[in-house]
C-alpha cells in the first residue's frame, strides 16, 4: 500500500481488513516480489549474452535496435549469408507488402506479417520509436519526415521497420556498424 497517511492511520486501516484477505495479499505480494527478482536475472543475463555477443553490439548502433532486440535479431538470424538480400531477410520477417500482380500492373497491398512475428513487433516498436524521434527532431530526419507528409505514422513505421531489417542484414553479412548518412546540404 502507498498511502501518503501516517504510519498509525496506516495500521488501523490494515487491522480493519479481514484475516483471509491480508494473507492473500500477502501471497500476492511474495509472488510479485518473486517474478520481479526472476525478471531482474533474466534481465542480467540478456545484458551479459550482449555484451559478449560481437554481432549483438554493432547491430544495436542502428536507431531502433535496443539490446533485446539486437540479442533476438542476432540470435535467431544467426547466419546473415542465408538470406541472398536485405530484402530477403525483411520479408522472412513479414515486412515486405503483398504483390498483387497482373498484367504488367504492380498492385502493393499490407505487409504479409509472414514469418517471425517476435522479430517483426520488436522492430516495429523500435521504428515507432524512430518515428517520434523524428517529429521532435525532424532536420534529424528528412526521409521520415517526408513521408509523414504522405502517409500515417504506423505506415511510415512499417518502412522504417524495412529498412532497420536490411540495415541489420548489411551489419551482420559485411561487418561493421551502422553509420548515419550524411545530411544533404540545403540549398
Amino acid at each position: 500500500m502507498n498511502l501518503r497517511l501516517p504510519v498509525p492511520a496506516k495500521q488501523r486501516m490494515l487491522q480493519a481488513l479481514p484475516i483471509a484477505l491480508l494473507q492473500a495479499l500477502g501471497a500476492l505480494v511474495s509472488q510479485i516480489a518473486a517474478v520481479e527478482t526472476q525478471i531482474g536475472d533474466l534481465d542480467r543475463a540478456l545484458h551479459e549474452q550482449h555484451k559478449a555477443s560481437p554481432v549483438s553490439r554493432r547491430l544495436q548502433t542502428v536507431p531502433g535496435i535496443g539490446v533485446i532486440g539486437a540479442t533476438a535479431i542476432a540470435a535467431t538470424i544467426g547466419d546473415a549469408s542465408a538470406f541472398r538480400s536485405g530484402r530477403d531477410l525483411a520479408a522472412w520477417i513479414g515486412l515486405v507488402p503483398k504483390q498483387n500482380s497482373t498484367g504488367g500492373k504492380e498492385k502493393l497491398g499490407g505487409i504479409s506479417k509472414q514469418g517471425d512475428r517476435y522479430l517483426r513487433r520488436l522492430l516495429v516498436a523500435g521504428a515507432m520509436a524512430v518515428v517520434q524521434h523524428a517529429r521532435r527532431h525532424p532536420e534529424k530526419h528528412p526521409w521520415i519526415m517526408k513521408l509523414l507528409t504522405r502517409k500515417p505514422a504506423k505506415v511510415v513505421a512499417i518502412a522504417v521497420a524495412n529498412k532497420t531489417a536490411r540495415i541489420a542484414w548489411a551489419i551482420m553479412s559485411r561487418g561493421g556498424t551502422y553509420q548515419r548518412p550524411a545530411l544533404a546540404a540545403t540549398a
